[in-house]
């Protein structure tokens, strides 16, 4: 995905709080970890459903080729959906 830091991605992703909070995403309750390290050089996210196994887990490098998602084993649609969808309690 060329110039992701130019996306509605990118906007919502800043938009998560730092640290835990709570968030729903299609109708159910996460719990979701973001932390920005490296001088915001790294974002990560960590989501996991309150009354399920499922996960939601990556990192966002925004200075790596304008932007650079690397989901944790899973989709990269996967993340992009559940930040553009990720509603904060």
């Amino acid at each position: 995905m060329p110039l992701m830091n130019k996306t509605n991605f990118y906007s919502k992703l800043l938009a998560l709080p730092e640290d835990a909070n709570y968030v729903t995403y299609k109708e159910k309750r996460y719990l979701l970890i973001k932390n920005t390290l490296l001088h915001g050089k790294l974002i990560k996210i960590y989501a996991h459903r309150l009354d399920s196994i499922d996960v939601v887990s990556g990192n966002y490098y925004p200075t790596i080729k304008a932007g650079t998602l690397k989901p944790c084993e899973m989709s990269d649609a996967k993340v992009i959906d559940f930040v553009l969808n990720a509603v904060v309690c």
